[in-house]
């Protein structure tokens, strides 16, 4: 019998990408309320207490109300997309390379990692776990994304006015994205994120520069990018690039199609003294709609990339 999930906020661009995808999924059958009844209490009630996953992409105070609605002798098991639970207690931070699949697997909630998080904690956890990189290092971040992370009134602006090729934002700093990455990460610092978006659909480069001869007990470049090729060995999402290829660019095309892969490389000087620590990802695939299909492959007990884009790009 296929498990039955309910989608709280399908019409979202993140929601719709997920139920185009479980569509054709034969282990699941999804529950639909039409347009009439998809904003009505009661009917969501019904359907997020009948479920057997709920996969919530919401607006982080609508998807702390949409838990509320959910009883929890219901035995519904939920996926939380948005940011209103990656740090709470009684959750499970939905990143399975670094939390453990089986954590994943066994529990009841879920929330789903953020986009620009995914980048950095891929790259910075297992270096900082592994004591390559210090745990108290001032660390700063520069990322861009394609514009559908911004939801249904970024893509319209930037599809309208098409003058617009970046936008820079998060200039107060007290990003929402901050908790989870120290948190993850393990940091005494938050560190300070420079976010932007670009004129690309989908797409996003999350860059961590490193002045390793300034960072006290900092490892080499080789031995970060052997760590972490060590860590991912085996992963079947997680890439990790060989110095023996250097690139000498990364592009973001706006016509990328969906991708649930993630790509980490590391790029230094001749000296060693410098470093850069980059992740490539699809901020709709391993940064939002592919990471909830592959947190409820594993829920569900099936082969977590069933159903996941990982073809080369």
């Amino acid at each position: 019998m296929p498990h039955s999930v309910f989608i709280d906020g399908a019409a979202g661009t993140t929601g719709l990408e997920i139920a185009e995808r479980l569509a054709s999924r034969a282990e699941f059958e999804l529950m639909v309320l039409g347009e009439a009844r998809r904003k009505d209490e009661a009917a969501r009630r019904e359907a997020l207490n009948t479920a057997d996953f709920a996969i919530l992409c919401l607006p982080d105070d609508a998807a702390r109300e949409a838990v509320a609605l959910i009883d929890p002798a219901a035995g519904t098991r939920i996926i939380d997309a948005s940011s209103a639970h990656r740090t709470a207690a009684g959750w499970t931070y939905g990143f399975p390379e670094l939390i453990g699949r089986d954590r994943i697997a066994n529990a009841m909630r879920v929330s789903n990692p953020g986009c620009y998080p995914t980048g950095f904690l891929a790259l910075l956890a297992p270096l900082t776990e592994a004591g390559l990189l210090p745990r108290n290092w001032p660390y700063t971040v520069n990322a861009v994304s394609g514009y559908s992370g911004g939801g249904k009134a970024l893509i319209e602006r930037f599809e309208q006015e098409s003058a617009i090729r970046f936008r820079g934002y998060g200039l107060q700093l007290g990003h929402k994205h901050l908790p989870e990455m120290q948190t993850f990460a393990r940091l005494v610092h938050p560190p300070v994120f420079s976010p932007s978006v670009v004129g690309a659909m989908r797409g996003m480069v999350v860059d961590i520069p490193l002045p390793l001869a300034a960072i006290p007990g900092a490892a080499a470049p080789k031995r970060l990018l052997a760590a972490l090729r060590e860590f991912y060995a085996g992963s079947e999402v997680v890439s990790v690039r060989s110095d023996a290829a250097p690139i000498a660019e990364i592009l973001l095309n706006h016509g990328a199609p969906a991708w649930d892969g993630i790509e980490l490389s590391v790029h230094a000087d001749e000296a060693g003294s410098q470093a850069r620590l980059v992740a490539t990802l699809d901020n709709l695939g391993k940064g939002a709609s592919g990471a909830a299909i592959q947190n409820l492959n594993l829920m569900a007990g099936l082969d977590e990339t069933a159903g996941l884009h990982l073809a080369a790009r």
